[in-house]
């Protein structure tokens, strides 16, 4: 992470905050307006009640998501794919055991920035939180994000979904009347970061696709208290175990959904050791923000993008901006219908977040919904070209059923009449340099 904002800095990419704030409200506050007016990296070099620096907004850009992971012209989708597909879970060389640690320094968890985020949270959130733990039957390491509440130097308290691997590690360990150890990274390099979000086979390692994504070894080395190796590169450690057969309240927390979610009995993680590495920085994300939206936009793009193309021609490209409970699908028309078995192929590739589809033709920005819904109300009835599934369960957490159903929208062209819906251009408009035209 450090080489990275080093580059992000030599960019122009990196904002510094030249007065000290507070982790209450005010660091979140900051951040938020901030991410208004621009996408850029932000680093607080003086935080309230801490030594650590806390870097913000790192992966706001989609631009620079694709940058690291080599798409160039590229769409992120395509170059996501290839990247999967050129993925092996069997490489040998993927990770590299260091024979020592790195040098660290122990502390405790309120030596960590602890950030209270939203006007209703019950407290301070580790909100970049990494677990990594291992499958108790295949002994595969599995890097996924969990939020997790601060209550003492010894208790996290985190909330697991039902559908997440983790989640399925600690059920099976509390069967067995077993703890889980796990391990928390935050302050991550990108590739672990990205490698973290990707949806692969429960059989494959997120260790060794980061090793993919860096073209590289991954150095690692030996937790200390738990069975597990720590990519070499980490900023900060939390180690310890999920308790079995123990839940305790978490929450109320402004989520991702941009909305709270309620106080509920959750899962206790039990602290062993925390430790960082000397300089350490802290890495802190909005719930909700365009940071934590964009990661989550693309892969969740990423993943329709693979299975759409595993079943059907002419997908150029998808987007799951700007709500990331939408998905816009670009294709080139092969046929008669086509567009229509999109929709219906979509609806199955994500049963999360396909809560809304728009298949377009290749001619529209999929990252600009009012291009988006202009060409469904140009291009065609309405009637006719709405698609409603009743009752089709949605996002995994979701009492009241108010993620049920899906709506599919067909914006494309009329196949046998595309040269009616030609769009209008002026000659030598991307040309146009409007510094030589206007007053300064």
């Amino acid at each position: 992470m450090k080489s990275y904002l080093s580059e992000l800095s030599r960019n122009n990419e990196l904002l510094e905050v030249e007065v000290q704030v507070d982790p209450l409200y005010e660091l979140a506050a900051v951040t938020k307006v901030a991410q208004k007016k621009s996408d850029e990296a932000l680093l607080f070099p003086r935080v309230k009640g801490t030594d650590f620096p806390v870097v913000t907004n790192v992966y706001s850009s989609r631009k620079r998501l694709c940058e690291l992971i080599g798409a160039g012209d590229e769409n992120f989708c395509p170059a996501w794919n290839r990247l999967l597909n050129d993925f092996s879970e069997k490489s040998e060389e993927s990770t590299r055991l260091r024979s020592e640690r790195p040098e660290i320094i122990e502390g405790k968890l309120s030596d960590l920035p602890l950030i209270t985020y939203h006007e209703k949270d019950v407290g301070p959130y580790l909100t970049s939180a990494i677990f990594i733990a291992k499958d108790p039957l295949t002994q595969v390491p599995n890097l996924s994000f969990h939020r997790s509440m601060y209550v003492n130097d010894n208790e996290l308290r985190v909330r697991l979904g039902k559908t997440h691997d983790l989640a399925k590690y600690q059920h099976a360990a509390e069967k067995e009347g077993s703890a889980l150890e796990a391990a928390i990274l935050i302050g991550v390099s990108p590739s672990i970061f990205l490698a973290a979000c990707a949806s692969i086979s429960k059989n494959s390692s997120e260790l060794e696709l980061a090793s993919k994504i860096d073209d590289s070894p991954l150095d690692v080395y030996r937790a200390k208290t738990v069975d597990l190796e720590i990519p070499s590169e980490t900023q900060i450690v939390i180690e310890g175990k999920i308790l079995p057969n123990q839940r305790k309240p978490e929450g109320p927390f402004g989520e991702f959904m941009g909305y709270y979610v309620p106080t509920e009995n959750n899962h206790v993680f039990e602290v062993s050791k925390v430790y960082w590495r000397k300089e350490a920085i802290f890495h802190s994300i909005l719930c909700g923000s365009r940071e934590d939206l964009t990661v989550l936009e693309a892969v969740t793009a990423g993943k329709i993008y693979r299975h759409l193309n595993s079943v059907l021609p002419g997908i150029l490209d998808v987007s799951c901006s700007p709500a990331f409970m939408n998905t816009t699908i670009k294709i080139k028309q092969q046929y008669e219908g086509h567009s229509r078995q999109v929709l219906t192929a979509a609806f199955g590739a994500d049963l999360d977040y396909n809560k809304a589809v728009f298949v377009v033709d290749d001619d529209i920005d999929i990252t600009n919904m009012n291009e988006v819904i202009w060409a469904f109300l140009t291009r065609g009835r309405a009637d006719t070209r709405t698609m409603v599934l009743r009752d089709v369960p949605g996002f995994y957490r979701d009492p009241n059923k108010d993620h049920w159903g899906r709506l599919g929208l067909d914006a494309t062209k009329p196949f046998d009449r595309q040269t009616d819906f030609e769009r209008k251009a002026v000659p030598g408009e991307g040309q146009i340099d409007l510094a030589r035209f206007l007053k300064p």
